[in-house]
């Protein structure tokens, strides 16, 4: 017996073929509840027909449990999960429609968060309202590299941490990994304040919102300790996509030709077994999208809404990740600092885009 019935809102398209324009990702949350014995997949909604049409036949769902309208889907089949896979653009209207629906007692959602900073805060403020549990997929918290080197800064191996280097990827979508892992790595800390830069020549659009080609950002949390982040060229200046640095050593996840992950004191290195598993997969063959770490993520939500718990993932730490994207972006606008709290309204890129002040080439089609 099922104790958890799930929604998808959001399937997407074909998931053998994803790309910038959608990676069906519904598909990804639905194979994670699914692989959870206490969860049951019973509705999928998708705006286009087609979409939600083959995600059915995917999952073996009832033509009545395929919804156009999510809030009808709410209403019919009064399930326990909602699981948001829709754009970032639409992820406050979904989220928001689904806490203030007084059906689901949980709502998980992709990241990243939302496409402005007023969204965000709303999202957690109104599931918050409501009392619904709001997650967000941060899954590579799950993943050992990450665990193994929390586990051996909270243990004291490299002393205080002092910096988080991140070398790996963007600074909007995969910074929504990153930056959060970051936080996860100085024990969920606010920033302070954020300092940034950015070169946008070609274009680069992904699942409809704007992506630097070249981020430089520096912030400080309330703690005193620095995150940094280069992305895109000159992301090359450390050895590693993370390395931590503390008063007594580094610890470095993801080295340049050598382990995943690597305890630093001098010129004594240490590789640390995480039981072959990347910053993306686990050791198994079968496990080429992450497949291990979305489970852990989907399992996460259940534990913690059984547990009365704060998630590890819950909507509240994803504003700590919001607020230093925004505010980098918002740096850029500014041409200056960024100290926080800030007032930070839409989307600074997108609207330095639109206003004619940063013009990349268009991209290939």
């Amino acid at each position: 017996m099922h104790t958890y019935e799930v929604v998808v809102i959001g399937a997407g398209p074909d998931p053998a073929n994803p790309s910038v324009d959608g990676f069906a990702m519904g598909y990804r949350h639905a194979e994670a509840f699914e692989n959870d014995p206490r969860c049951a997949v019973v509705g999928v909604a998708d705006v286009v027909p087609e979409h939600g049409t083959a995600f059915g036949e995917t999952f073996d769902l009832p033509e009545t449990a395929v919804y156009e309208d999510y809030e009808t889907m709410l209403t019919e089949l009064d399930p326990a999960i909602a699981t948001v896979a829709v754009p970032p653009a639409v992820h406050h209207d979904v989220v928001v429609g689904c806490a203030r629906s007084h059906t689901v007692d949980a709502v998980h959602c992709e990241k990243p968060m939302a496409t402005n900073w007023p969204d965000a805060r709303t999202m957690v403020q109104e599931c918050w309202r409501n009392d619904v549990q709001l997650t967000f997929n941060r899954q590579r918290r799950f993943g050992k590299p990450f665990v193994e080197a929390k586990r051996l800064l909270d243990e004291g191996e490299i002393g205080d941490l002092e910096r988080v280097e991140i070398t790996w990827g963007d600074f909007y979508d995969i910074g929504a990994h990153t930056v959060d892992l970051a936080g996860m790595f100085n024990d969920e800390h606010g920033a302070e304040w954020v300092l940034a830069a950015l070169d946008y020549r070609e274009e680069d659009v992904r699942f409809g919102t704007h992506q630097e080609n070249q981020m430089w950002a520096q912030w400080r949390y309330d703690n005193g300790v620095y995150g940094t982040l280069s992305g895109g060229e000159g992301g090359d200046f450390a050895d590693a996509s993370f390395v931590l640095r503390g008063t007594t050593g580094e610890i470095r996840i993801d080295v340049d030709e050598g382990p995943m992950l690597e305890v630093a004191h001098g010129g004594d290195r240490r590789a640390v077994d995480v039981d072959g598993e990347t910053m993306h997969v686990t050791g198994s063959e079968d496990d080429r999208y992450g497949s291990a770490f979305q489970d852990r993520s989907a399992s996460e939500v259940v534990d913690a809404f059984e547990e009365d718990r704060e998630p590890v993932i819950s909507g509240r730490r994803g504003l700590n990740t919001a607020e230093i994207l925004f505010a980098g972006y918002e740096s850029v606008r500014r041409n200056g600092r960024v100290d926080l709290p800030a007032e930070i309204d839409g989307h600074p890129l997108e609207e330095m885009v639109e206003s004619g002040r940063l013009t990349p080439e268009p991209g290939d089609e």
